[in-house]
């Protein structure tokens, strides 16, 4: 084994020794990943999610709020940064803000490896023209940024899903100017995330088909009823799907080659038991911060300690709430349901041993292959909060 790997090997027993030493005192490190709702406004009206119904007039944090938020010593460590919405280019300041960021990361952001920002794509002159401002300062930071687009189908069943005529014409145009700014920005990551539906199931392949044509990453994953992120539970009849569908997801997932093959092995065992088993570290080294400054230890948990608008961050981690959503984390009813992809992500390089237990089940080739994919390389490179790995391999462009 070469001692590249050895010492990543090293490093993730020691995180996994750490990891169960936090969860049992309920201790917080700092974040190495966090995801911020920049706006709860949106363009589409999507069947799955209910964000857009939150009253326009709910105050949204400021650039500037978001900033001196991220301006704290608690995030000095912090890898991933996870703009989401609503629609972030709903923002007129979004550029501002994560120029700014970029800026911070020479004196408060030193770890900060990547910004992921997920969008509908349907305002494609605004989210090139953005992107290009965020990807100049991104570049000189030595920052990637990560374009994550939804789509959920390719045609006119998109439209239906996100209640957008032209919708998927739209993104799909967004996509191809994106692809023209990746090839002057090496910088530039761009993916889709696509919510599998009841309606969508169908689509999968054809998913598939268009991110290889394109040279996008994909994140695909079924849909979560939740009154946390997506305050959706009135649509969960509407959502369930029939056992046809599930075999149908089964079957996708099971065919699929792709070097996510966590997630893929995850999902499928899901469908077979009806019971979701993964490790989780939601809370301990991530968070979510709504957009009116609401904190979870978990998206997918309604349950938060205060509001970081009119207490520290720091005093809200700390607290006997923080502590008890903490120790639960994975044993909540909801996280037998949870599919979410990006937790996972989070999660692995945290607890440490699940990821090391995937190393001889996979074999040397492919777990550097999706180490390298999932972008989990971030945290194991020089300046990363708990790891450092020598040998760098090369960023492919579906990489994420």
């Amino acid at each position: 084994m070469p001692d590249s790997l050895i010492t990543l090997a090293g490093r993730l027993i020691t995180n996994g020794i750490r990891f169960r030493c936090l969860r049992a005192s309920g201790k917080v490190q700092k974040p190495s990943a966090v995801s911020i709702e920049v706006t709860h406004q949106c363009i589409a009206r999507c069947i799955m999610c209910n964000i857009w119904r939150i009253p326009r007039d709910t105050p949204s944090l400021s650039a500037q709020d978001w900033l001196a938020l991220l301006s704290r010593d608690l995030f000095s460590d912090l890898v991933e940064l996870d703009i989401t919405g609503g629609e972030p280019f709903l923002r007129k300041d979004l550029s501002d803000l994560l120029t700014s960021v970029c800026e911070l990361k020479k004196s408060r952001l030193a770890s900060l490896r990547s910004i992921a920002v997920t969008t509908n794509g349907f305002l494609t002159r605004r989210v090139l023209e953005e992107s290009r401002k965020i990807l100049f300062e991104a570049r000189c930071a030595d920052v990637d940024l990560v374009m994550v687009c939804a789509m959920d189908a390719v045609g006119d069943v998109h439209d239906g899903v996100r209640n957008v005529p032209g919708g998927w014409r739209r993104v799909d145009q967004t996509i191809q100017g994106l692809k023209r700014l990746r090839a002057e920005f090496s910088n530039l990551i761009i993916g889709l995330k696509t919510t599998v539906l009841p309606i969508t199931v169908g689509q999968l392949d054809a998913i598939v088909r268009y991110a290889k044509k394109n040279d996008l990453f994909t994140i695909i994953s079924p849909c979560i009823i939740t009154r946390g992120r997506y305050l959706n539970p009135d649509r969960a009849e509407d959502l369930a799907f029939t056992p046809e569908q599930v075999q149908e997801m089964t079957r996708f997932f099971q065919k699929q080659a792709s070097r996510w093959s966590f997630h893929e092995e995850c999902l499928v065992r899901y469908f077979q038991t009806g019971q979701m088993k993964k490790a989780c570290s939601c809370g301990f080294n991530y968070f979510f911060i709504r957009s009116h400054g609401a904190l979870f230890p978990c998206p997918m948990i309604d349950a938060s300690p205060g509001n970081v608008a009119e207490t520290p961050v720091e005093t809200l981690l700390a607290s006997d709430a923080a502590v008890r959503i903490r120790r639960q984390a994975g044993r909540f009813p909801e996280c037998r349901h949870c599919t979410e992809p990006g937790l996972e992500r989070y999660s692995l390089p945290c607890e440490g041993w699940t990821y090391l237990s995937l190393l001889p089940k996979m074999g040397r080739k492919r777990f550097l292959h999706m180490h390298h994919h999932m972008g989990l390389d971030k945290y194991f490179t020089q300046g990363a909060a708990c790891f450092h790995n020598s040998s760098k391999p090369e960023r492919r462009e579906d990489s994420y």
